[in-house]
């Protein structure tokens, strides 16, 4: 089975041409993603025939579990369908399928080579029920208490709960990113009793109106260069507390993101996509997963 390996700012993904559900995906993703046994990715990416769309994207975590949508992964797909002809753009725009809905990205080339893509990421998502998260309060969730237990310890972490497709509770600090804990307190809030669905956690310290830094943990991934779902989240909740301007940079470990909102309608996301090698899996479709 052919497949590329791809990033978006350091996001890193299996891209695989599919045709449907002929193979144990989430079996595939657990194998293929291992960083020991396996090619190594944050995940991996199918891209599939769409009736809705021109192409549809499925993302699968290095567990198994399938999340919404990814904003790195579908500018790597839009890359890759471009490049590859896999889908003739109107213009320098087309729609993808996703989990979350049709979203619609355009292509900025060079030539032939699609240099950055700009992706629609729809419009973020408040009310409880729709992020999901257990909570009965009035939309938005700006500062909802969300209580860590640690061997003797609890302390309060007050969070911006948003869906932007996948959910995202967004932290923010007043000193460095490489300061707070990410490792202890990320995956006790992404699997944290009040958010049934789980949640991917980001912390951020806004630097200034235009500039934003910030780290991620995402659900069944873990820690990860950058998230771009994960950095539409953060812009909107630095919007909602008027923070920041309509466009910031959010800088990831990965890299640099560039984030638009006007504070109603749709959030617009910018950065590069890059093709790193290409392979071919060898196991066969029953192997176990080391």
């Amino acid at each position: 089975m052919r497949f590329t390996k791809m990033h978006g700012t350091g996001n890193d993904f299996i891209l695989i041409e599919a045709k449907g559900d002929e193979r144990d995906w989430p079996q595939l993703a657990i194998a293929m993603c291992d960083r020991h046994f396996g090619v190594g990715a944050d995940g991996i990416l199918l891209a599939l025939p769409s009736d809705k769309a021109a192409i549809r994207m499925r993302v699968l975590n290095p567990d198994g579990t399938e999340p919404e949508m990814c904003g790195n992964g579908i500018r790597c797909l839009a890359k890759y369908a471009v490049e590859r002809s896999l889908v003739r753009p109107d213009g320098d725009r087309f729609d993808v399928e996703t989990g979350a809905g049709v979203l619609t990205v355009q292509v900025i080339t060079d030539g032939a080579r699609v240099e950055r893509v700009r992706v629609g990421m729809g419009k973020p998502r408040f009310r409880p029920e729709e992020i999901p998260v257990d909570v009965n309060a009035e939309p938005p969730l700006i500062n909802i208490p969300i209580e860590l237990v640690g061997g003797a310890s609890r302390h309060v972490l007050p969070v911006t709960a948003l869906s932007m497709g996948n959910p995202h509770a967004v932290r923010f600090v007043q000193e460095p990113v490489a300061a707070f804990p990410l490792a202890q307190i990320g995956p006790a809030v992404a699997f944290h009793p009040l958010f049934p669905s789980g949640v991917n956690f980001e912390v951020a310290h806004v630097i200034d109106r235009r500039s934003i830094e910030a780290r991620v943990w995402e659900r069944g991934a873990g820690p990860t260069l950058a998230c771009g779902t994960g950095a539409s989240a953060i812009m909107v909740a630095a919007r909602l507390q008027g923070m920041v301007d309509e466009t910031v940079d959010i800088t990831l470990p990965g890299g640099i993101l560039t984030l638009e909102w006007d504070g109603e309608g749709e959030v617009f996301m910018s950065g590069a996509a890059v093709a790193v090698f290409e392979g071919e899996w060898l196991l066969d479709e029953g192997a176990p997963a080391p």
